[in-house]
């Protein structure tokens, strides 16, 4: 059965998720900007009270995915210190200034936070030609990588996410992700055969995840 990940900006979205069937969670702050690294002690209430996978972002502001020395050197030190707190995974993504994979800088953060898996989240949707960034992705090491095709949202990206799907060859995971809902998810699963999928489940407005989102998301996977 394909798997979901809820992303949760608070821990009650995390609670919400786990009690309601998600897989797993991705932890950010930051819900405006696309999240950004959570709070550590967020971090560590939700590590008391989460049996399912966590997964944290790592990514110092929104905007960009071009880092200065001094922001890479605190993901670094993020992802050190949060390696500690027995988190499952790591979430980030790093460009260079022409949109291409920063291959060197991904890899330093991949090999710091072995054996922690890592996703590569949306920045890959920035790239320009995402045949060859998939190919650097999976060089660097990741497992996963969070992504709408390219497009604004997964159902105007659905053919791209199946392209993606297909050229990974089970080599690396396509998640689908953003604009992700119970509404369009068993369309998304039809054509785009993924085996883990992300959304936020969050239907009204607020920063809080749905408990009636999750379940459906969850019920309607195969």
């Amino acid at each position: 059965m394909a798997k979901l990940e809820i992303a949760c900006f608070n821990l009650e979205s995390a609670i919400i998720a786990q009690a309601n069937g998600a897989d797993r969670v991705e932890l950010c702050n930051g819900l405006a900007v696309g999240g950004t690294t959570p709070d550590f002690e967020m971090v560590k209430q939700a590590r008391e009270q989460l049996d399912i996978d966590l997964y944290v972002m790592i990514r110092p502001r929104g905007g960009n995915f071009v880092y200065t020395d001094e922001e890479f050197q605190r993901m670094q030190a993020d992802i050190a210190a949060l390696k500690k707190l027995n988190v499952d995974g790591f979430v980030f993504g790093i460009l260079k200034e022409d949109h291409t994979v920063n291959q060197e800088q991904n890899k330093v953060l991949v090999d710091l936070a072995k054996p922690i898996p890592c996703t590569f989240h949306r920045a890959f949707d920035e790239t320009d030609f995402p045949f060859q960034a998939l190919e650097q992705i999976i060089d660097c090491g990741f497992k996963t990588i969070l992504t709408s095709g390219q497009a604004q949202n997964v159902s105007e990206g659905i053919a791209q996410l199946a392209n993606l799907v297909s050229k990974a060859d089970n080599r690396i995971i396509i998640m689908p992700g953003g604009g992700l809902r119970s509404s369009n998810i068993e369309q998304m699963q039809q054509i785009t055969k993924a085996v883990f999928y992300h959304s936020s489940a969050i239907t009204d407005g607020s920063e809080i995840a749905s408990t009636t989102e999750v379940q459906a998301l969850k019920s309607k996977l195969q």
